[in-house]
């Protein structure tokens, strides 16, 4: 009798068990993270700080463009966001993007490329899923130099720096 009420007690555990919902990943994890990417742009470009900060994890690091811009995004939510109470953002379009996973499913990463009034832009950088959402952890925003104008441009740059 015994071994009986064992085996009923494990068999109602499993069908207890199997009762919860499991929570089910997004059906097209690419497509959920394109939409965190896009959501960044729109909100950079109509200044809305309170959604475009909102994308980010606590311990978020955007690196701007200058070699000095790495910004925890604890420093980083300042100061984009007294540029965006002025009602200006940035407005950059992706105009190619490629998305990455870890074999969990739990990480994401990517490139993309970047139509901006100055020229063309590279976005490049690193997303989490929290559980409930994906969140970028690290954005890197870079201008890419065409290799024919490395040289003389890597020129100004030195000579600039050495000015300092």
């Amino acid at each position: 009798m015994t071994r009986f009420r064992f085996s009923l007690l494990l068999l109602c555990l499993l069908l207890a068990l199997g009762s919860i919902p499991a929570q089910a990943a997004p059906a097209n994890p690419e497509k959920a993270v394109a939409e965190v990417l896009d959501a960044l742009h729109l909100a950079a470009s109509k200044a809305d700080g309170k959604t475009y900060f909102a994308l980010f994890a606590p311990d978020a690091v955007f690196f701007g463009t200058d070699k000095t811009e790495r910004w925890p995004l604890k420093e980083f939510q300042p100061y984009g966001q007294k540029r965006f109470d002025t009602g200006k953002g940035w407005t950059y379009k992706p105009t190619e993007r490629h998305i990455f996973f870890s074999g969990d499913g739990k990480t994401a990463w990517f490139d993309e490329r970047l139509a901006h009034s100055a020229g063309e832009a590279r976005g490049t950088g690193v997303l989490v899923h929290d559980g409930k959402a994906w969140k970028i952890v690290q954005y890197n925003l870079s201008f890419p130099v065409p290799n024919d104008l490395f040289d003389p441009i890597y020129a100004i740059i030195k000579t600039y720096e050495e000015k300092k």
